[in-house]
């Protein structure tokens, strides 16, 4: 079965990655193309599920350099507002273990000025899913405008968020204000363990998935890194094991995770609606996918998912 189209709302943000100067007192950055909701649409894409993004992007360099990506990752753009605001800006640092703290430059930038008359012309006809999260769902003024949009397309389409918190952007509370609502809207919930503590600090993975089933969330699932990722589906759970893998760095990690979800369970038919025959098999299916598609990203620079044709090579091998 071919799946049907997910679109994906959300920002573009230029990562810069911090590089070795020639002299003391330069600072050298490598800029990819990033943003959770832009690297989720171009892992859907690259995965063979149809791909819609609705961005607003900037005519700025960085603006140029998203549509660029994103159109040779097979992403359709038909959905993009052209924006006169400046393009988002991270800037990252890798530890050790390639996990990265992010500095942003997110000041009136064009990913958060949504109005409800550029919403309100996108058709959703022949999406089986919304999937959205991030800053977009908290960044004024268009936060709100987001929200409305899902509450909009939730009748016709399956709902998918990742919160993805950022807690140097955005206060923690800001989120944690608005997650009941979120559950309410989605049926999917996908975030991380970093998100579990910032958003329910103290609180076991179980009974964190017993809070939001409570508050509408169908689907929950919360990835662990290298002790892989926990569903749970209407209170139902299991544990998927990571894929062993050679990591160059984590960023995107989570986000080719939740296109890999969606994609496998898309592919088999069962988006489009609320779950309703969604059984616990299916969800561990689709949670090892999605883990070695998040896998293969990490064996790369930056975020950067894997095509379907690399899914056949081993994680540990790394990629070309």
């Amino acid at each position: 079965m071919s799946p049907r189209q997910i679109t994906v709302l959300g920002e573009c943000v230029a990562d810069a990655f911090t590089e070795p100067a020639s002299a003391s007192n330069e600072l050298a950055l490598r800029v990819l193309p990033g943003g959770g909701p832009a690297n989720t649409a171009v892992a859907l894409a690259r995965l063979g599920t149809p791909a819609r993004f609705l961005a607003r992007l900037s005519g700025d360099v960085f603006g140029r350099l998203f549509r660029a990506h994103l159109e040779a990752s097979g992403v359709d753009l038909s959905g993009v507002v052209e924006a006169a605001e400046p393009s988002t800006l991270a800037v990252a640092e890798l530890d050790e273990q390639g996990q990265a703290a992010f500095s942003f430059h997110a000041q009136n930038t064009a990913d958060w000025q949504w109005t409800a008359e550029e919403l309100g012309r996108v058709d959703l006809s022949d999406s089986a899913c919304v999937h959205t999260g991030s800053l977009a769902l908290v960044r004024e003024p268009g936060a709100a405008v987001v929200e409305d949009f899902l509450a909009a397309a939730a009748p016709r389409a399956t709902i998918s968020i990742d919160p993805n918190v950022r807690p140097l952007l955005v206060d923690p509370e800001v989120y944690r204000a608005r997650l009941a609502h979120w559950c309410d809207l989605a049926d999917v919930l996908r975030l991380s363990e970093d998100d579990l503590e910032l958003l329910l600090p103290g609180t076991s993975p179980e009974r964190a998935c017993d809070i939001w089933h409570a508050a509408g969330a169908r689907l929950v699932v919360i990835t662990r890194g290298a002790d892989g990722a926990l569903a749970s589906l209407d209170g139902e759970r299991l544990q998927v094991p990571a894929v062993a893998t050679r990591v160059v760095d984590t960023v995107g990690a989570g986000d080719s995770f939740a296109a890999g979800l969606l994609h496998h369970l898309g592919a088999r038919g069962l988006l489009g609606g609320r779950l309703t025959e969604m059984r616990l098999d299916d969800v561990a299916e689709a949670c090892r996918f999605a883990t070695r598609v998040a896998a293969l990203t990490c064996s790369v620079a930056g975020p950067n998912p894997p095509w379907h044709s690399e899914l056949a090579q081993p994680a540990t091998a790394g990629r070309g």
